[in-house]
Formats: C-alpha cells, sequence, structure tokens
C-alpha cells in the first residue's frame, strides 16, 4: 500500500495559470489541478477515459462541440479520444481520474499544457 497526502506533494507549474498534482497508480492517474481565473486549457484529446470532478470555482468544459459549465459538486465524464478543452471562470480545484495512467505527463510530453496561453 502506497499512502499520499495531497498537501505534501509538491505542485508543478505547468503555466502561470495552471498548476498539477499526481499521483500514477498501476492502472490509473489521479491528479489534483489549480486553474486560476482565465486559465485555458487547449483543445486535445488522449486515449484515457477521464473523470473530472470539480472541488472550487466554476469552469466551462467543451466537449466534442458541446459546452457544459462545472461547478463545485459537480463531475463529468470525458470519454477517450473525445476532443475536449477548459476555461477556469474562476479560480478552481479540480480533481481529474484518468484510466490508463497518463503516460504523455509520466514521460514530460504534455507541452500542450506547458505553452498554454491564457485569456
Amino acid at each position: 500500500m502506497q499512502h499520499y497526502n495531497w498537501s505534501l506533494i509538491e505542485e508543478e507549474p505547468l503555466n502561470p495559470l495552471l498548476g498539477r498534482k499526481t499521483i500514477h497508480g498501476g492502472s490509473m492517474t489521479v491528479a489534483r489541478i489549480r486553474l486560476r481565473k482565465g486559465a485555458v486549457v487547449p483543445m486535445h484529446s488522449h486515449a484515457n477515459e477521464q473523470i473530472s470532478t470539480l472541488e472550487s470555482g466554476a469552469v466551462r468544459f467543451t466537449i466534442a462541440g458541446e459546452e457544459r459549465v462545472l461547478r463545485a459538486g459537480d463531475a463529468l465524464v470525458i470519454p477517450p479520444d473525445a476532443p475536449h478543452m477548459v476555461e477556469a471562470l474562476e479560480d478552481s480545484l479540480a480533481v481529474d481520474l484518468f484510466s490508463p495512467p497518463r503516460e504523455d505527463w509520466i514521460r514530460g510530453d504534455d507541452a500542450y499544457l506547458r505553452d498554454a496561453a491564457h485569456r
């Protein structure tokens, strides 16, 4: 068994408005994503199924052309390979679960997050 405490995991700054803390298991990745108001995760897709839960704030997801605003307590499932993007309408904290693990994140092959411009 491995034990973690989110407050002890160092946040990885991706750009001035976006940071994440991650835990990679054998069959999934869990991430706490901090989005400051105006942060944008640009349109992208991945082979991983994703469940995103908003702990605080408000974000607008666009998934395969459909928009949905999430607020604290809301969750949604993003199917594998579905094109999606996120815009933070307020300072927000999201918990994202991915299956299988985000190998691109493990490799550091995630320039779309690091180069994301804010509006």
